[in-house]
């Protein structure tokens, strides 16, 4: 079958680690002999990713020339008004349009569909995706300098801002802020206690199991040239608390959630296939975004019935299949988004996978635990080793998933070497998800209640420092409650808090019965 000459392709993909004394920059092979200087900003280091991408694809010079949009993740380790914009002047281009994300970690995958998309219309020729994190350099030199900020580039008020792309709302509702809940590291670990009661496993069991996905994780890194912590660990390593694996918020330890202290960059080239044959880019860099599907839950956490599951991905999922004409098992790579154990279960699981089968690997990098979580560009990493995979193993398809504060906004894609049977598409089932049911609340809540889902959040030396719990009231809705009293947090941590009674005092003070 033609291909349509707007048909959208990847065919540049590089990315950097800088880690302190041993940098990489480029695909999955490291390009030898290049230094990266230390305490490198992000847009700096985004620019070396964008270089390396020109690069990749073996025809760089006349791409770099058609260049019609410059798409940037937003940073997070330091505040830019205009990301895109400086990192166009670094790389000493002029584009036509300039896009930044908002935050969230579905923030790649969106961006680069959206490119795609763009390309197949017809708007742009050339599309740029790059993003960069630079918070490992930007702490050490606030060590280093009594809390002084490195002196890293800053833009006036009346520098114009970029076209955002994404939807720009706090993630966490007022309720949930009352009682703490405004981090991921305070909300995953709910989602994963969720999970456990929805299987029915004690704590031990399902702690084992989650051990035992990290460990290949960690395996995973071991493997990969750009990992930020490249060392495989076993389950009883990433589950035991101690000295350099103290507990965060329970169940999870500090080897169990993303590492976000790191300084890496990706960058990705799309252009249409027209413009990739006249500039000549050799076909074994085309790597094509078959589909895309984007969706987001409840936006609430307190909205969902059910908090081990996500009905934006497996409507997601739904769609792409269906659109493609693919199952689950057609697919032979994955990359799901990995801040926590509990957000690649129920990525899995929604998807139809099983995310405790040691026999499929659900990351290509090695997750934000190990590969190093660049806060809202992790999943552009994926982008890029899964466009470096696909090429090694051509005809195979490979999903990258982005997930956005507390498994709320999702972005899937679905990739391979293969030329598509059908135009590409970018999928919204949406109106799916927003006619689901939502959970009953009682806000500011008082009386006796059982406990649905709890966690004790813990200091940077290992000790318990309070409890948050999401409970049910004997009508079925749901509230909010907290404490930090010894005797509450003792119970929790001796005892299994999974449908202990308990009672809600005035402020949301959680007592156990």
């Amino acid at each position: 079958m033609a291909l349509d000459p707007r048909t959208p392709v990847l065919v540049g993909a590089a990315q950097v680690t800088n880690r302190p004394g041993a940098p990489r920059v480029g695909g999955l092979t490291p390009r030898d002999g290049l230094e990266v200087p230390p305490g490198v900003e992000p847009v700096e280091l985004a620019a070396l990713a964008a270089q390396a991408a020109f690069e990749d694809t073996g025809a760089g010079a006349r791409l770099r020339g058609a260049l019609g949009s410059l798409r940037m993740v937003r940073p997070l380790s330091w505040h830019y008004r205009n990301a895109p914009l400086l990192l166009a002047q670094r790389l000493g281009l002029a584009p036509s349009e300039l896009v930044q994300s908002t935050i969230g970690g579905n923030s790649p995958v969106a961006l680069t569909l959206a490119a795609a998309e763009a390309i197949a219309a017809g708007q742009h020729d050339v599309v740029l995706v790059a993003g960069a994190e630079c918070t490992a350099s930007r702490l050490a030199h606030r060590r280093a300098h009594d809390g002084a900020e490195p002196p890293w580039t800053t833009q006036g008020p009346d520098t114009p801002e970029p076209r955002l792309h994404g939807v720009d709302r706090p993630g966490s509702s007022e309720e949930e802020l009352a009682v703490g809940l405004g981090l991921p590291i305070h909300v995953y670990p709910l989602f994963e206690e969720a999970l456990r009661a929805a299987a029915q496993r004690d704590q031990a069991t399902h702690q084992q199991l989650v051990g035992q996905l990290w460990a290949r994780f960690s395996t995973v890194a071991a493997r990969h040239p750009f990992a930020w912590d490249p060392a495989p660990r076993s389950a009883e390593q990433l589950i035991t608390p101690g000295p350099a694996n103290r507990l965060i918020a329970t169940p999870y330890t500090r080897h169990l959630v993303a590492y976000d202290r790191v300084d890496q960059a990706a960058a990705l080239v799309l252009c249409s296939l027209d413009t990739a044959r006249a500039a000549g880019v050799p076909e074994d860099r085309w790597v094509f975004p078959l589909a895309g599907a984007e969706a987001t839950d409840h936006w609430f956490v307190s909205e969902r019935p059910e908090l081990h599951r996500s009905p934006a991905i497996a409507a997601c999922g739904q769609a792409l299949f269906a659109h493609l004409g693919l199952g689950v098992d057609d697919l032979a790579h994955f990359d799901l988004y990995s801040c926590f154990p509990s957000a690649v279960q129920i990525a899995a699981s929604e998807l139809g996978l099983d995310p405790f089968d040691p026999r499929r690997d659900l990351t290509v990098t090695g997750g934000l635990t190990f590969f190093g979580g660049p806060l809202n560009d992790y999943a552009a990493h994926g982008l890029v080793t899964m466009a470096h995979r696909l090429r090694q193993h051509p005809g195979d398809l490979g999903l990258v998933s982005g997930l956005g504060w507390f498994v709320t906004k999702h972005a899937l894609s679905i990739w391979s070497t293969r030329p598509p049977e059908r135009p590409f598409a970018l999928l919204h089932p949406q109106q799916h998800v927003d006619q689901l049911p939502r959970q009953p609340q009682a806000p500011n809540y008082q009386g006796p209640a059982t406990i649905e889902v709890a966690t004790v959040v813990h200091d940077r030396q290992g000790r318990p420092e309070r409890a948050v719990a999401a409970v049910r009231t004997p009508t079925g809705q749901r509230a909010w409650a907290q404490s930090t009293h010894p005797e509450v947090l003792a119970g929790l941590l001796q005892t299994d808090p999974l449908r202990q009674p308990c009672h809600v005092q005035p402020g949301r003070e959680l007592r156990l019965a």
